[in-house]
């Protein structure tokens, strides 16, 4: 095999209700399906039949202000909970009763928190007024992979290099990595600069002993990337700057080829055979 240390783990993330902010730990499990945990509730919007997705922040920007943690700890657990942090500071598990109607109230529209997608579940995207970016000031409609509440894969991964790039471009914006809601923060090899997730398109990633992930495309960013979120304010040019120097990719998509743990510091090896 020909492998290449390209970097450690710098962060993982895990979301564990679509669009909320998730939480940074010390070590993920990757299963068939991805990192556990992650993705493993969201919320139904009664309105609209579609799911609760921030990529539309005209109705959904608010989710930004809520926090949720994974309060079930084994990945063989058939019903995992949720802890969930409403805008006010008020604290509700998923097995609540009524979790339903405190959710709601904070949003100001009917919604169900779900941890089981319906047939054909989808998300609305609004596309803002960027150049380089498509259906111009529209809103689509997104099906998502059967059986998940992801938009369109696993595991999302950003390196370091292509955060310190975008950096560089637009020195006056913060291109923290939470704005990018990535699985795994890539800490670059020493030396290494540039948009570089996108050679690792085709081609697996070693983490650790034993997780293995197939890179199979970048990621195109969308106007979630601009919103404000915990101390990061509202910044357009995140988007802006990301379309107008590298087609709008940031970061790579990937898919599970062998589950494991995957630990901050762990080393990350391309295997390009």
């Amino acid at each position: 095999m020909a492998q290449t240390l390209i970097g450690t783990v710098k962060a993982l993330w895990r979301y564990p209700v679509k669009s909320m902010l998730g939480e940074c730990v010390d070590q993920l499990m990757l299963t068939e399906r991805g990192v556990w945990g992650d993705r493993a509730f969201a919320l139904w919007d009664e309105q609209s039949q579609t799911i609760a997705s921030a990529k539309n922040p005209r109705k959904w920007a608010p989710l930004l202000a809520f926090q949720s943690r994974l309060l079930t700890s084994s990945p063989t657990s058939t019903d995992p909970q949720v802890e969930i942090t409403l805008p006010n500071g008020q604290v509700v598990a998923s097995d609540c009763p009524e979790v339903n109607a405190l959710i709601s109230a904070a949003l100001g529209r009917e919604v169900q928190l779900v941890s089981a997608p319906p047939a054909q579940a989808s998300i609305e995207h609004y596309w803002p007024e960027v150049e380089g970016t498509a259906h111009q000031d529209t809103v689509t409609q997104i099906v998502m992979p059967v059986g998940t509440f992801f938009d369109a894969c696993p595991v999302h991964a950003i390196s370091t290099a292509t955060l310190a790039r975008l950096q560089a471009i637009s020195p006056t914006s913060n291109f923290d990595a939470r704005r990018f809601r990535p699985n795994l923060v890539i800490q670059s090899a020493e030396g290494v600069e540039g948009f570089i997730d996108e050679g690792w398109v085709k081609h697996t990633l070693i983490v650790g002993e034993a997780a293995r992930l197939r890179v199979f495309t970048g990621c195109p960013r969308c106007v979630m990337t601009t919103l404000p979120q915990a101390d990061l304010p509202a910044d357009l040019a995140i988007l802006r700057t990301t379309a107008q120097h590298n087609r709008v990719i940031a970061g790579i998509r990937a898919t599970v080829l062998q589950p494991g743990i995957m630990r901050c510091n762990d080393p990350i090896w391309l295997d390009i055979t």
